[in-house]
């Protein structure tokens, strides 16, 4: 069996860190030879958790990442693994994983002949207004059908949430770009397919994802989703699926037709559509689940579409801008 590190990205997780290292500690040695937490200086008791539990097994180590990018703090977490290391597993702490996860994973490998192993994101509330993200985020309309999103299949893929690698080709296409705030995934994904890298999906493996608490955080989270895929778009020029299109050409749209009210009303007309769709998507939601939270799918559906829209176009036009300017 192929010896395993893995590799922890954190930044003030102290209400999860020490469980999810007690799960992995559970695995034996020859399935998770070496835990590595890359703390991006936490301010709360996620390093001092991880200290301790250190102090008890060699196993699990902490990593320190002044850069505070997930990124940057693989990377280093990375470099520092043992020379008989042959697999690297991504975990991110704010997520739930089934007990055999990591022998699922390293299967995935034996049986595929895999580069890289990605694995689907079950998306799952606990407020209120999580159940409500937490549907959209599992729908087509929230995510634009993306494979590693909505789920029901496996097969080779360009890009799904990151699970594992081998270790020769993470090394070889180079890391992450620690640059990268958000979308390393995705730019990662390219690189390795750029070299000849193969990446499998494996459907019927799923992380459970707990999404932002509160609407402000959420449109902060798909704003840096947007500005993501502009810089990798701007880094690679690879060509852009319709889904990745629809958003930025709605916010376009809704702007231009904002600033066309003031000399013609019936501008105004593209914006209250989008709203009514979404008030009509929201209805259809809570009568098919019985739940009245499924309303404020609305305005998660609008912070998401709004925030990835305005994240990308407003990343490409200040790149480009700067360009030109020769910044």
């Amino acid at each position: 069996m192929s010896r395993t590190a893995v590799i922890i990205p954190t930044y003030n997780e102290e209400a999860h860190i020490g469980p999810l290292l007690e799960q992995l500690l559970a695995q034996p040695k020859e399935v998770a030879a070496e835990i590595l937490v890359a703390d991006g200086r936490s301010t709360d008791a996620t390093r001092a958790i991880v200290d301790a539990i250190a102090s008890k097994d060699a196993r699990v180590r902490l990593v320190d990442n002044p850069a505070r990018r997930q990124s940057a703090g693989i990377n280093l977490a990375a470099a520092t693994t043992g020379i008989d290391i042959e697999t690297l597993i991504r975990i991110d702490a704010h997520s739930e994983y089934p007990a055999d996860y990591i022998p699922r994973l390293l299967a995935a490998f034996e049986e595929t002949g895999a580069d890289s192993v990605v694995v689907r994101l079950d998306t799952v509330g606990r407020t209120c207004l999580q159940r409500a993200i937490a549907a959209v985020s599992n729908s087509r309309i929230g995510t634009g059908g993306s494979a590693h999103r909505v789920g029901g299949f496996s097969g080779f893929v360009d890009h799904g949430h990151h699970a594992a690698f081998r270790r020769k080709m993470f090394e070889r296409a180079g890391g992450y770009d620690p640059s990268f705030i958000a979308n390393e995934d995705a730019e990662l994904d390219f690189r390795i397919r750029k070299i000849g890298g193969r990446i499998w999906l494996a459907g019927d493996i799923e992380v459970t994802y707990f999404p932002r608490r509160t609407l402000s955080a959420l449109f902060k989270q798909y704003f840096r989703y947007g500005a993501g895929r502009a810089r990798n778009f701007l880094k690679h020029g690879e060509r852009l699926r319709p889904r990745q299109l629809v958003t930025p050409a709605l916010v376009a749209g809704i702007a231009v037709s904002l600033l066309a009210s003031f000399a013609w009303p019936w501008a105004l007309l593209l914006p209250a559509a989008y709203l009514a769709a979404l008030a009509g998507f929201a209805v259809l939601l809570a009568a098919s689940r019985f739940s009245a939270c499924m309303l404020l799918a609305a305005p998660a559906l609008a912070a998401m579409h709004i925030a990835w829209g305005t994240g990308f176009l407003t990343h490409l036009l200040f790149r480009r801008t700067a360009k030109r300017n020769g910044v």
